[in-house]
């Protein structure tokens, strides 16, 4: 049972409320086009959007600090790079923080803190595979009944009531569900890997759960729990519906399993934010790949439902639709952000999603159908003892890739001919991956070689930052990463698996620099009415540890970015972008229509969290965590003078 303490009293809040809006994405009441940012990513929609423009181009130079909060007031470690993202709902914000993931209430205007709910969890937190922050909370309401929902490191859904802080008496075992109940447990395993980092999804009164497990590049065992999707009731913890991400014997999809793999084989959960279209009663599901990360030998077969967007009915759980992105993942490249849906000024009602491997996927959200033609193309297969090889994967004729696909000679650094030099060096010990699909190698393999060097890499192009849509224009900003990878793999004696991710086997540089070209970090505007890229930009300056690169002595090279993700937010007029994790504290507004950057703000850390935006009692607040080496996160609210 998990134990729960009060850590200090709650206040009642005396806000007022704002005049809601009816648009399709509205949340139980609350909505961005009333100033409200309700969802992880704005709204159901995961557009990442708000309509407010008090804060525009000819003021936003002039944003102020309103309130900062520090996050090691909540137990935060130094080096603890917080990555969550609150919610604002009529004048208050609630958010996971602090390395326990405590759950607060905080004035939105002021920082006051109205109430914290901390979970004691002892041994469960213990061994959970995912602790840190989280990402944030979900919240829900129902006439007078508002709930603040969120998953904690052990894996419990917890429902608070969102002016006191105190669990709901009316929901699960007074207020809690024990989310390690019901589970498809790894044969022959005991140790539990399932957790999640994300907040729940709710919508028309479900709440829906996708979990994630521990990093799968060396599993212990070719067997594990399974990513089961699982939905209750928002008002009283009932458990709805399972969706098994993995199927059962009879269910559709279990014949993509040769050789009875789907009894044992697991993960294949849910760990990114999820989206959903009320009006259709559809959740998407971004669902990752099975285990392990680099080898799939002990799974054969295409392995739906890895690596798919799957439309599920929200009332049911029945699936309506699904697509395979990529059939048996041996990359890592599992779905990492909510799909984003979006009405088009054309009339099409669409969903994308974005993707490691740096497509995007665009379909028609109520029936699946591809919006472009995506072919089904060949692809090298390798010579792994004992992998299964998928002879084809998909490809989407539209939109064009938004990040490098493959490498090859001409992909590599060449700022010099001395530094392509080094980089053609650099690369001898690998097998060049000029496919997009070019699949993991073994290391000391029989050619003298010691891995496949691969672009992109298991953390992006894409990852859980997503994108952002314009729903008036049509237009879709995705911030990306170009860093190259080696696939390589090799016996592991502490498992049952065949092979997993060599050990010791490192990405080359060239110089001291990084092996591909320029930009490391990137952020592509792409017509989706059209699907044709806009613009691209460079995600930030040249860092330091290139500028100041000795081979770089008096050579002009172009704005080179930063290798990280940026946060993205959209308003009314503007596109903001910060430099994530590992970049610089700067956070920039661009012109949305050319990229063009019309302010540049300096912070007091790097953006870390997805930046966010909200108005009350008639004041515009953008805000966000950001980090700084040595020192806590802390929570950063700009506003006007």
């Amino acid at each position: 049972m998990i134990r729960t303490k009060r850590v200090i009293s709650a206040l009642a809040l005396g806000v007022s409320s704002l005049v809601c809006s009816t648009a399709v994405w509205s949340q139980s009441g609350t909505d961005v086009s009333a100033g409200d940012w309700p969802d992880y990513n704005g709204n159901m929609a995961a557009q990442r959007y708000s309509p407010l423009d008090q804060i525009n181009a000819d003021n936003v130079n002039s944003l102020e600090i309103a309130w900062r909060l520090p996050t090691g007031l909540f137990g935060s470690q130094p080096e603890f790079n917080a990555t969550f993202t609150p919610l604002e709902v009529d004048g208050v914000l609630y958010t996971t923080i602090g390395a326990q993931r405590d759950i607060v209430a905080l004035d939105a205007v002021t920082g006051q803190l109205l109430w914290q709910w901390r979970a004691q969890e002892g041994e469960r937190f213990d061994a959970a595979p995912r602790k840190g922050s989280g990402r944030g909370v979900a919240f829900w309401r129902d006439g007078d009944k508002r709930r603040v929902l969120t998953i904690t490191p052990g894996f419990f859904l917890v429902s608070l009531d969102a002016d006191t802080g105190l669990p709901d008496p009316e929901f699960g075992n007074n207020g809690v569900i024990d989310m390690q109940e019901g589970l498809r447990l790894g044969e022959g395993r005991e140790d539990i890997d399932i957790g999640s980092s994300m907040p729940p999804f709710v919508m028309n009164d479900v709440i829906v759960v996708g979990p994630a497990m521990a990093v799968s590049m060396r599993p212990p065992s070719m067997a594990n729990v399974k990513g089961d999707v699982r939905a209750y009731s928002a008002s009283t913890g009932e458990h709805l519906w399972t969706f098994h991400t993995i199927p059962r014997p009879g269910e559709f999809g279990y014949d993509t399993w040769l050789e009875n793999s789907a009894d044992y084989t697991g993960n294949t959960g849910v760990w990114a934010p999820m989206s959903g279209d009320p009006d259709l009663g559809m959740v998407y599901l971004p669902v990752e790949a099975a285990t392990g990360d680099r080898y799939g030998g002990d799974r054969p077969g295409d392995n739906l439902f890895s690596s798919s967007l799957v439309a599920v009915d929200i009332a049911t759980g029945e699936r309506q639709w699904h697509q395979q992105m990529i059939h048996h993942d041996i990359w890592d490249w599992d779905n990492p952000a909510a799909p984003i849906l979006a009405d088009l000024p054309n009339g099409r009602e669409i969903v994308m999603q974005v993707t490691k491997q740096s497509f995007v996927y665009t379909y028609d959200r109520a029936t699946g159908e591809p919006i472009w033609p995506i072919e089904e193309l060949p692809v090298p297969a390798g010579d792994v003892p004992g992998e299964w090889y998928a002879p084809t994967q998909p490809f989407p004729t539209k939109p064009a890739g938004f990040d490098r696909q493959g490498i090859t000679e001409d992909d590599l650094v060449d700022f010099t001919p001395e530094i392509y030099a080094a980089a053609l060096e650099a690369i001898k010990p690998f097998r060049l991956g000029t496919n997009l699909y070019s699949p993991p190698s073994v290391k000391d393999a029989a050619d003298g070689t010691q891995g496949t060097l691969s672009l992109p890499s298991a953390t992006g192009g894409a990852n859980w930052e997503g994108a952002a849509m314009d729903p008036e224009t049509g237009m879709l900003y995705v911030p990306s990463r170009t860093v190259a990878t080696v696939l390589s793999v090799d016996k592991d004696q502490n498992s049952d698996i065949d092979f997993s991710m060599a050990l010791g086997v490192r990405v080359p540089r060239a110089m001291g620099l990084p092996i591909a070209k320029p930009p490391y970090g990137r952020i592509t505007g792409i017509d989706m009415v059209e699907g044709e890229h806009e613009w691209m930009i460079a995600n930030a300056d040249t860092p330091a540890s290139i500028a100041n690169n000795a081979a770089l002595e008096g050579v002009d090279i172009p704005r080179t970015g930063v290798e990280t993700r940026s946060g993205l937010l959209l308003t009314k007029t503007l596109l903001f972008s910060g430099e994530g994790t590992g970049g610089g504290p700067t956070l920039r507004a661009h012109d949305k229509q050319t990229g063009e950057i019309v302010a540049e703000i300096e912070m007091p850390g790097t953006q870390t969290g997805q930046p966010f935006t909200y108005a009350h009692e008639g004041k515009q607040y953008l805000g966000m965590v950001v980090s700084e080496r040595g020192n806590p996160s802390e929570l950063v609210i700009y506003t006007l003078p």
